[in-house]
């Protein structure tokens, strides 16, 4: 089976590999992108980058739901645990092998307290190395860092990477980790939900088409790119 992305507005993304269902960030209630509601979504599998509401988003609701095993940092596994929620706690730089595949938590700059001001421990990325050989790298919320090239050896076919600025990278250092990161395709994430992060997102994919090797795609929420067929 492809492993397939969709894009459901903001930072929240549809993953299918092998069968199995991955939610990320599900920032669906509240999220005027959003094109799909929460109860509508049945993961098996939902992985959240950090604590910060428009990304834990529904997460509590929807696994509770649907008994999907949450994927995050370890402070917010322990968060969730108290809250009923099935998790599997990490930790940067650590990977572990579940039924789709491998997940390897990367770096990312920025903050992580949880919506009711609990710890949120550290924020994070996520490099998925799904069955099917396909690789797929979610940046999440953060800055530019260098150690992206480290990221990018091990193999990206799809990036996810910010643009919005303000909170994340703008368009000028998302360029530069396209740079860095070199995989063979990108979409942008994390802009034009709210006035703050407007983007011009496709100028920034006639960027990347100009400066670097990888193809850009340009999403609107609720569309699809298959990563291997």
């Amino acid at each position: 089976m492809a492993t397939r992305l969709r894009w459901l507005g903001h930072s929240c993304l549809w993953i299918e590999s092998d069968g199995i269902k991955l939610l990320v960030d599900p920032f669906l209630t509240g999220n005027p992108k959003a094109v799909v509601s929460a109860e509508e979504v049945d993961p098996d599998f939902i992985c959240v980058s950090h604590g910060h509401g428009d990304h834990v988003g529904d997460t509590i609701a929807i696994a509770q739901r649907t008994g999907a095993t949450v994927i995050c940092n370890y402070e917010i596994s322990q968060w969730l645990e108290g809250k009923n929620v099935k998790a599997h706690g990490m930790q940067h730089g650590g990977a572990f092998h579940f039924p789709f595949g491998r997940i390897k938590l990367t770096l990312a700059f920025h903050g992580s307290v949880l919506p009711d001001g609990a710890n949120g421990g550290n924020p994070c990325g996520f490099h998925w190395f799904f069955k099917d050989g396909s690789t797929v790298y979610d940046a999440a919320d953060t800055g530019l860092f260098g150690d992206m090239a480290l990221i990018g050896e091990e193999g990206v076919d799809l990036a996810l990477l910010p643009i919005g600025d303000n909170y994340t990278m703008g368009p000028e250092d998302a360029l530069r980790a396209v740079k860095l990161i070199r995989p063979k395709m990108v979409v942008p994430i994390h802009f034009g939900t709210f006035g703050m992060i407007d983007q011009d997102a496709a100028a920034w994919g006639r960027g990347v088409a100009a400066q670097t090797s990888a193809i850009p795609h340009i999403l609107q929420p609720g569309e699809w790119v298959t990563i291997r067929g």
